[in-house]
């Protein structure tokens, strides 16, 4: 009954980190501009490939397998936002717009004030 319960509760995580990151991906292929995508890369991706490597921790028996999922996890949770962050400020700098129809552009804001 045990196994059971566990082989679901592993289903359950596979299937919600692969809607995940399917999600993700429908993001990056439907968004209208970089950073939308960016975002959609980022959080839902990170999320998706993290419930995954949990179900992998939950279904091994290996303890090496079981403590780098939990590496890879947390490395992803601190890696993941910090260089998507990154690589919008960058592209921001390099030129790349919002896409027409955003409501409000707060670097716009930050870049007038150092100009002035």
């Amino acid at each position: 009954m045990i196994e059971f319960l566990q082989d679901v509760i592993i289903g359950a995580l596979m299937l919600v980190g692969s809607l995940f990151a399917l999600v993700a991906a429908m993001g990056v292929l439907r968004l209208p501009d970089l950073y939308t995508r960016m975002h959609a890369a980022s959080k839902a991706g990170t999320l998706g490939s993290g419930v995954l490597l949990l179900a992998l921790a939950l279904f091994a028996e290996d303890q090496a397998i079981i403590m780098r999922a939990i590496a890879a996890i947390v490395f992803l949770l601190l890696t993941a936002p910090i260089s998507a962050h990154l690589l919008a400020k960058s592209a921001y700098g390099a030129g790349y717009r919002l896409w027409p129809g955003s409501v409000h552009d707060e670097m716009a804001d930050e870049t007038m004030q150092k100009k002035a």
